[in-house]
């Protein structure tokens, strides 16, 4: 039997730190001791700050992107080039490609891929959604910038199928992005190296 070092709350806090990603129990602990050490500085404006984004989230009806509006600033920005649409796989892919300022067009979260072991088929990501807005007049190009995983490309070629027909080139990143590699863990030269040498499929 453990014994508790600390009260209940301060556990509950590392308890929950530890199921962040990079956060094990050991650095959750440092975490927790670093913040309350340091209460006025980080702690409260911390907690002050998780309050503000709990209440001002929200998941875009376009993309799926995370943002305070709805739609997201990416969606409703005119500037953007609406005849590209750039599937990835979670918003920290799209995040990614944002920081590289790799892709002008607009984007399409899945929500995952598909994954005959964890149970996670066609039904359970964003695809329809994803067919429907390919077929909008506009659009002209889809680039799958999904993870060089087993179940990334199986996602992928499960979407080339389902986008047969439609009048649409469907490209996919080249160069730059191992196999076995996450977008999420890339820099930005790769990624941007990446999305420039995509090439049609």
């Amino acid at each position: 039997m453990t014994r508790q070092v600390v009260g209940e709350e301060i556990e509950g806090l590392i308890h929950l730190l530890a199921k962040l990603p990079g956060l094990g129990p050991r650095s959750a602990r440092r975490v927790v001791l670093h913040l309350i050490k340091n209460r006025a500085r980080l702690l409260d404006p911390i907690a002050t700050a998780l309050r503000k984004v709990d209440e001002a989230v929200r998941i875009c009806g376009n993309c799926g992107n995370v943002d305070t509006t709805d739609p997201c600033g990416i969606c409703s920005d005119p500037r953007r080039d609406r005849s590209i649409l750039c599937v990835v796989e979670d918003v920290s892919d799209l995040w990614a490609l944002e920081r590289a300022r790799a892709n002008s067009g607009l984007y399409h979260v899945l929500g995952g891929v598909m994954s005959a072991i964890e149970g996670v088929g066609p039904n359970d990501l964003s695809i329809d959604a994803l067919i429907r807005r390919s077929a909008a007049a506009d659009v002209k190009e889809v680039i799958l910038a999904v993870n060089a995983t087993v179940d990334g490309q199986t996602t992928a070629y499960y979407i080339m199928d389902r986008l047969k027909g439609l009048e649409v080139t469907v490209s996919r990143l080249a160069h730059g992005v191992p196999v076995g590699g996450e977008l999420d863990y890339l820099d930005e030269g790769t990624l941007t190296a990446a999305i420039k040498a995509r090439r049609a499929l």
